[in-house]
């Protein structure tokens, strides 16, 4: 038990920027096996974002509850995924070989290819956000970065590590630990679901399984396999494309 708190700690300080003191005895295991808990983070994330828009939207529009829900993530998680999602804009927008895109990634400079894709990123999230029923936005929020947290699990375990990104001094990143860690992450992941009905569950599956899937051939195809920045967009491609599809159902009925 003591060592399953040392793995969750791991998660919490490695996904957020929350305060957990040194973890005696870590070591790069703790950091795979934390895997498990990536869906977990993204309930937590989700549920203080759904806390700060229930808060703001008994005093102000929904459209800055908002705006206040996705500065709690930016602020809780240290813009984490967002940052990834960044790098890998600039990385593939500007990079044609392995070594040069990675080369760009682990610039700390933000380039235009970023830019753009953070702009549209965080944009198209706002936007449909405010356009989702006000009613069912906690639920959504809680759902989407849990369930968004899935496919990166599923693709650290169904791809390989850059090859030539391993050989070079990078930031750490979590890989694939035992298939209970893959089961558990993915059975929290899809938890918050049971607040949707089927068809809003087999759109938005289907739809983040179809992101997942072309998204994997392609970083596999360009990069031969998956690096930290990488993980980070595809999370970030996930948690909106949930709520398109949140929203699409909505509008459909």
């Amino acid at each position: 038990m003591k060592n399953e708190l040392k793995i969750f700690l791991t998660a919490l300080s490695f996904y957020t920027r929350l305060p957990v003191g040194t973890i005696e005895g870590w070591t790069e295991k703790m950091l795979n096996k934390s895997t498990r808990y990536f869906t977990t983070i993204g309930v937590l994330v989700g549920g203080i974002s759904a806390l700060a828009f229930l808060v703001l939207n008994n005093y102000l529009p929904v459209s800055i509850a908002v705006i206040g829900s996705m500065l709690a993530t930016i602020l809780l998680t240290g813009a984490f995924h967002e940052d990834g999602f960044a790098d890998f804009c600039d990385g593939f927008g500007g990079g044609y070989t392995p070594e040069r895109i990675l080369e760009i990634m682990k610039d700390s400079r933000i380039g235009t290819y970023g830019l753009i894709g953070l702009m549209a990123m965080l944009g198209t999230k706002f936007v449909t956000l405010i356009h989702i029923d006000p009613i069912t936005i906690p639920w959504v929020l809680v759902a989407g970065h849990a369930l968004s947290r899935v496919f990166p699990v599923l693709l650290i375990y169904t791809s390989k590590y850059a090859r030539i990104d391993a050989l070079s001094k990078t930031k750490p990143v979590g890989k694939a630990d035992s298939l209970y860690s893959l089961a558990f992450a993915v059975v929290v992941g899809i938890v918050p679901l049971v607040y949707f009905n089927w068809h809003e569950i087999v759109i938005c599956v289907g739809l983040l399984v179809a992101i997942s899937f072309f998204f994997r051939n392609y970083i596999n195809r360009k990069l031969g396999g998956y690096t930290g920045d990488v993980l980070g967009a595809l999370q970030q491609l996930c948690e909106v494309g949930f709520y398109l599809a949140i929203l699409a159902y909505q509008n459909y009925q």
